[in-house]
């Protein structure tokens, strides 16, 4: 079925739509952001609907400043910073001056405006490449070409296009559901760690480790396509999952080979910056990997079953044990002896063997999950363009 718009005559923005601007109360006055009004900045636009703004103000400083108030169903497009994001106004709101909400007129529908703009997002933002202030003017949005079906069919087609981006909206909150479901598991097989309540075995990390090491430094060498993989903090989720097949090449010696690849069941624990804490497990690779030098490996005794650890670490007691233990420093940083210091429970082994065994299933219907996501996203981003091609 085509939702092709091609075919329609097309307007300037400018001459179907009216722009109201927004602005920002005084700082100084601390009782311009004492109030219940919804204030909109771009920090807002995380989602193509906005319900409630991070930062509210008062009837006087809306007042007291260029902020306008918008009613509810206003698009909203960004700007300057942020520049081409697009949103819908949930309830009335007051925008900043980096937003400008665009009302249409009676040719134009608000919904069809809104998904023609999302369309637009990176034509937008290529406009204001190279000013000091990345943004566009108003006369560069009002220049832009907007097709004008039918009203009948710009219902059609914003119908089409909200019902795709639904089922992308479900998607992902599977997806979050999902991943809310392992940090659960842990705390029902094991409890607190912070309280134990099963009273289990306590020990250190240091006496489950069969070593520490951080990650070599190989800095005079050219990426390859023959040698090892060198992990990043880059290559690792915030769930603990490692993308090894995004890691550099280097070319390595046998000597070296032998030395520094990592063995299945290698935990690595970013060291330094602001992703301390940050970690993944490593089960092996099509390919040898090695840990990049802003890493610690952690090798693991057979007292303990990898998957266990990992999760104790990503759990809220084991991130606050390792950022705890992090240097107050101009770079925050960890290391070896702090982190084979930290206090961890040894459960009973049969019961880690279980936990990661709902784990991996776990693992696998969410694997599955993020390819239906990834398949819908791009169903929903290819009907989009070509929805609005040569417009």
């Amino acid at each position: 079925m085509s939702i092709s718009v091609s075919a329609y005559p097309s307007a300037l923005l400018g001459e179907v739509c009216r722009f109201v601007g927004g602005g920002t109360p005084s700082k100084k006055r601390e009782d311009y952001f004492s109030g219940n009004i919804p204030w909109a900045t771009v920090k807002d636009f995380k989602t193509f609907r906005i319900s409630d703004t991070e930062d509210h103000i008062s009837e006087a400083g809306l007042a007291n400043s260029a902020s306008n108030l918008v009613p509810t169903g206003t698009v909203l497009l960004v700007t300057r910073v942020g520049l081409g994001k697009v949103a819908i106004a949930e309830q009335p709101l007051a925008i900043n001056q980096d937003i400008k909400a665009v009302i249409p007129k009676s040719e134009i529908l608000p919904d069809f405006l809104f998904w023609f703009l999302l369309s637009q997002g990176a034509a937008i933002e290529r406009m204001g490449a190279g000013a000091t202030v990345k943004g566009v003017t108003l006369n560069d949005v009002r220049a832009i070409k907007i097709p004008v079906p039918p009203i009948p069919e710009q219902r059609r087609i914003a119908d089409i296009l909200s019902r795709a981006e639904g089922i992308v909206r479900l998607r992902r909150e599977a997806q979050k559901k999902a991943a809310e479901i392992i940090p659960a598991l842990f705390l029902d097989m094991f409890g607190d760690p912070a309280t134990n309540p099963k009273r289990w075995r306590m020990t250190s990390v240091g006496q489950i480790a069969t070593y520490t090491r951080y990650g070599p430094r190989f800095p005079d060498r050219q990426y390859s396509d023959k040698g090892a993989h060198i992990l990043r903090t880059t290559d690792m989720g915030y769930s603990g999952e490692l993308r090894w097949f995004d890691a550099p090449i280097l070319p390595m010696s046998t000597e070296e080979l032998e030395k520094y690849s990592l063995q299945p069941g290698t935990l690595l624990i970013t060291r330094t910056g602001a992703t301390i804490g940050k970690m993944a497990l490593f089960n092996g690779a099509e390919r040898p990997c090695i840990a990049g030098a802003y890493l610690i490996e952690v090798g693991l005794s057979g007292d303990v079953v990898p998957e266990f650890v990992l999760h104790f670490f990503l759990g809220q007691f084991g991130q606050s044990q390792l950022i705890g233990g992090s240097r107050a420093v101009a770079q925050p940083n960890i290391n070896a002896p702090t982190i084979r210091a930290i206090p961890i429970p040894v459960p009973d082994f049969d019961i880690q063997e279980a936990f990661a065994d709902q784990v991996a299933e776990i693992e696998s219907i969410q694997s599955q999950q993020t390819s239906a996501t990834q398949k819908a996203e791009a169903v929903f981003d290819a009907l989009l363009a070509r929805t609005f091609i040569d417009s």
